[in-house]
């Protein structure tokens, strides 16, 4: 108890730092009253706020190492006091009018994501998250490549769908192996045979955490004259581990983003930050000629490159950028000493419970974690689709009203016929299976993993 007193004493300290330094920063400015029409009452501003706690409190425990579920990780706390003192200055980074010191922190933040992914030239910023960052990313690619389709694999995230029919794009799925990676033999088929001018390779698929074999595409792209854009929202940060002599990670895909043409990441997933907070780069900085646009009230402050020229968003908060660059001046994109250590807890944790399914044969995991997401289901008898979504939703609901240790999990469906090419026992009484999913993207969750995994085994008997 006294430990934990301290902490949030420590805390409040924090916070009350970055109050002083509001209070300095104004006080370089004439003073002057507040308008009476902003004021509000203590009482007033009390109330409002105990009815907004009233309501949050029923949020799930995101922070909690009994949370394996959605794609929730808290953000820092260091992350979170740099948004908050620079949310009060509320810089806005379309332009250097709006955004002078924060803008120049976007520029560092993401120099350092392009140097961590190996590009010896790029031109990118931050955004709102992967979406709009895959939205730039696949209208750059339309503008130039004009009347030229989309390939993705069919567990690409459905962001890209849902974009090319915005942007009037033709889309081709691409099968997928039994692995959930994109299927080379279809990608093959579809490129001869089809106007396919960018293909989309993930690098963290959002059922399973799969890698698509982005070496083995990166060798089309000589011979197909193809673009390539890696969807890396999920497992970017995860080119730290795939460094060094002994890396943690299938280091082959991530050793082939230099040689592509856009990448996708987001801080506000593995980058420890609020939301939202994505990011898009592209190798060659030509690209901006697309953004090009007429603003006659924006950039008269520097004859510098705005960040507005070169993003698809206008206003963008410039606190994302400060908190962003505060981050990983705590936490640098590093292996050992940085990001990458946090990382490494939670692949470790990954290949944790997979030893633990392993050794009982209680649960099947579906596929081997490329990352820290786990997909498995509950074994019993001769197993069916219906049987498996069954015994899922069962697990599902009484991991969360388990007292001694609450456990959050995600259901996933999956196409029965696929999910039977690595069972083929599996009798396909259903078109789908629901079956249990695990985000363990907590470095905590390394060191409750064996509790998780009791849990697990004791709500599966009740």
């Amino acid at each position: 108890m006294m430990g934990k007193r301290k902490s949030e004493a420590a805390k409040q300290s924090l916070i009350e730092n970055c109050l002083d330094f509001i209070s300095s920063w104004k006080e370089e400015w004439p003073s002057f009253e507040t308008d009476s029409s902003l004021e509000i009452s203590q009482e007033k501003v009390l109330r409002a706020l105990q009815q907004l706690f009233h309501r949050i409190k029923k949020s799930y425990p995101f922070y909690y190492p009994g949370y394996a579920g959605q794609m929730l990780k808290p953000p820092h706390l260091i992350a979170i006091l740099a948004y908050f003192t620079t949310l009060y200055i509320n810089s806005n980074n379309h332009a250097l009018d709006g955004g002078p010191a924060t803008s120049e922190l976007e520029v560092e933040v993401v120099s350092w994501l392009a140097e961590m992914f190996g590009f010896k030239r790029h031109l990118g910023h931050l955004t709102g998250g992967g979406t709009i960052a895959n939205l730039e990313a696949l209208w750059a690619a339309r503008e130039l490549h004009p009347d030229q389709g989309i390939a993705f694999s069919s567990q690409a995230h459905y962001t890209h769908q849902r974009v090319c029919s915005l942007l009037k794009i033709p889309c081709y799925v691409v099968n997928v192996d039994r692995k959930g990676k994109m299927d080379l033999n279809h990608l093959e088929y579809l490129l001869k045979r089809e106007k396919i001018g960018t293909v989309v390779a993930t690098l963290g698929t959002t059922s399973f955490g799969s890698l698509d074999p982005l070496d083995q595409i990166a060798v089309m792209k000589g011979k197909r004259r193809i673009r390539i854009h890696v969807d890396a929202a999920y497992g970017g940060f995860y080119t730290l581990l795939s460094k060094g002599r002994f890396p943690e990670v299938n280091p082959l895909p991530f050793q082939a983003i230099e040689q592509c043409d856009s990448i996708v990441v987001d801080p506000h997933k593995h980058g420890l930050q609020p939301y939202g907070c994505g990011c898009v780069i592209f190798t060659d900085p030509a690209v901006g000629k697309v953004y090009q646009h007429n603003s006659p009230y924006t950039y008269f402050t520097s004859d510098k490159l705005h960040l507005g020229e070169i993003s698809f968003e206008c206003s963008r908060p410039g606190a994302a950028a400060a908190a962003f660059w505060t981050t990983l001046k705590c936490f640098p994109l590093k292996r050992t000493t940085g990001l990458g250590s946090i990382l490494s807890q939670c692949r470790k944790a990954a290949l944790r419970f997979v030893d633990l399914v392993e050794k009982d044969e209680v649960f099947k995991m579906i596929t081997v974690p490329e990352l820290d997401i786990a997909a498995y289901f509950a074994v019993s008898g001769k197993p069916t689709a219906s049987q498996i979504s069954k015994k899922t939703n069962q697990i599902f609901k009484r991991a969360e009203q388990n007292k001694e240790f609450p456990l959050y999990l995600s259901k996933l469906k999956v196409d029965a016929q696929w999910l039977k090419m690595n069972f083929p026992e599996l009798v396909m009484d259903k078109p789908e299976a629901t079956v249990l999913r695990s985000v363990l993207m907590k470095p905590e969750h390394f060191a409750y993993i064996e509790k998780i995994y009791e849990v697990l085994l004791k709500v599966r008997k009740d």
